[in-house]
């Protein structure tokens, strides 16, 4: 089996139109032969030769009727909060004879459902799609939408549509001074690096709730070497941390044997300075004993008094899995702006 393709967008940026994160796709121009939701699932589209429902071939993926009017298809879809884009894969795998030939993508940012009257922001031009394959396009915008609009033209049937970025922190619209997940993606925390990511999705680390099944989480191949495996989290905001959590849920034979935790703060979040050596990392947490499918929770008599930090490394001893990863503290007074 081929290693998946990786867009050269992804690595610090989330899925945008993930479930994992509340998106849902909230009407189709058409559906027939496959629905809309299968559009967003996050598990990688498969093939099934022998599969027929009542509509025909069953296809992994949104796929529509042939059209016959001289229209085209669209769905839409709400993101569970706005978030900024840098790039689209518009996957087409398995698809090849019915694919749409061309294809599109507005949004908007509205307090209300798009209806007739929503102007909609040009994202991506009407773009030739390839057959079975992975359709990447890179997105030059800094304009915040919670609503997109995928069209195809005119018909046909698409995989996945991946939507990658960064979500808004809405709880930068409110007070900041009580405490809040500085982690989660949906708070503006994403992942920066990894040394190792064999298994799983790294940034689904930090999103809510629990892992559903051992392939929900980040997860190193086996260590043969000495040293130990590492992931970098860019918190939403400067903040103060507070308390920790990991979670090994579902890990059980490769969780990790213990987890370490480390801080810097710099001025400017640019990503390849923590990699550098010009940064200090500080001990946010000592080296801590973990169990299986377990939430660890570590409060203040574990967190070193390290003062307002912007990214965290998270170390695990020698390597393994975890399904979700929180910080837990205050904004920083002088990142409320």
């Amino acid at each position: 089996m081929s290693d998946p393709v990786i867009p050269p967008f992804e690595l610090d940026t989330v899925n945008l139109t993930s479930p994992k994160l509340g998106t849902v796709v909230i009407f189709a121009t058409d559906e027939f032969f496959g629905s809309k939701e299968r559009l967003i699932n996050d598990a990688e589209p498969i093939f099934i030769p022998d599969k027929y429902d009542n509509h025909g071939k069953w296809m992994d993926g949104w796929e529509s009727r042939r059209r016959r009017d001289g229209g085209y298809d669209y769905c839409i879809i709400s993101l569970n909060s706005g978030g900024t884009i840098v790039g689209v894969d518009i996957d087409t795998r398995h698809f090849t004879g019915n694919h749409p030939p061309h294809a599109s993508l507005d949004g908007t940012y509205s307090a209300t459902i798009p209806n007739d009257q929503t102007v909609w922001t040009e994202i991506i031009k009407q773009t030739e799609v390839k057959p079975d394959s992975h359709n990447l396009i890179e997105v030059n915008s800094e304009i915040q939408f919670n609503y997109l609009r995928f069209n195809i033209f005119p018909d046909g049937g698409v995989a996945r549509l991946r939507v990658y970025g960064r979500p808004t922190a809405a709880w930068k619209q409110h007070n900041s001074s009580r405490t809040v997940e500085l982690s989660a993606i949906t708070n503006g925390g994403y992942v920066v690096a990894y040394n190792d990511a064999h298994y799983g999705n790294p940034w689904v680390i930090l999103t809510a709730g629990r892992g559903v099944d051992m392939g929900d989480g980040w997860e190193t191949r086996r260590r043969r070497q000495p040293g130990n495996d590492w992931i970098i989290i860019a918190l939403g905001a400067r903040g103060t941390v507070e308390s920790l959590e990991v979670d090994t849920a579902h890990f059980k034979g490769n969780y990790p044997d213990s987890c370490s935790v480390e801080a810097t703060a710099i001025e400017i979040k640019e990503n390849n300075l923590v990699l550098s050596n010009n940064v200090e990392w500080t001990q946010l947490m000592d080296k801590q004993k973990l169990s299986m499918d377990h939430i660890h929770r570590f409060d203040k008599d574990k967190i070193n008094p390290v003062g307002p930090v912007t990214h965290l490394r998270l170390s695990i001893y020698p390597d393994g899995g975890i399904s979700r990863f929180r910080a837990f503290g205050r904004v920083d007074v002088l990142d409320l702006g």
